[in-house]
C-alpha cells in the first residue's frame, strides 16, 4: 500500500523559513514525478512546485526564487525548502505522486493528507 506522508508545517513570522517533508512507503520514488500542492483559506488548490524526471524543476510565478523542490532518493523523501514567507504562503500543503515511471505527473494517483503552513504578519 503506497503512502505519502507530509510534515514539517508550523507557525512562522513573516521572513521565516520552514522545509516541508514528503515521505513516500510502499514505492520507490526514483523515477517518479511528483508535485507540492497549496491550499490557502478560501481558495483553491494550486500547484506550487514540481519535480520531473530528470532533475527538471518548475515553479508557480508566485513562489519562483522562494521555494526549492528537492528529493532525496535514499530516503524516498520529497522536500519544499520555503524562504522568505510570506501571509499569502498560508495554506496546508500536500504531496503527490504518480504511480507508474516516467509519466510525468500527468496522473496524481497517490496523496498525502497534507501539513499546515501558517505565516504571521
Amino acid at each position: 500500500q503506497v503512502q505519502l506522508v507530509e510534515s514539517g508545517g508550523d507557525s512562522v513570522p513573516t521572513g521565516g523559513s520552514l522545509r516541508l517533508s514528503c515521505v513516500a512507503s510502499g514505492y520507490i520514488i526514483t523515477n517518479i514525478c511528483m508535485k507540492w500542492f497549496r491550499q490557502g483559506p478560501g481558495k483553491g488548490r494550486e500547484a506550487v512546485a514540481t519535480m520531473r524526471l530528470g532533475g527538471t524543476k518548475i515553479y508557480a510565478d508566485s513562489v519562483r526564487g522562494g521555494f526549492t523542490i528537492y528529493k532525496d532518493n535514499a530516503k524516498n523523501t520529497l522536500y519544499l525548502q520555503m524562504n522568505n514567507l510570506k501571509p499569502e504562503d498560508t495554506g496546508m500543503y500536500f504531496c503527490a505522486a504518480d504511480k507508474e515511471p516516467y509519466a510525468n505527473c500527468v496522473d496524481l494517483d497517490f496523496w498525502g493528507q497534507g501539513t499546515q503552513v501558517t505565516v504571521s504578519t
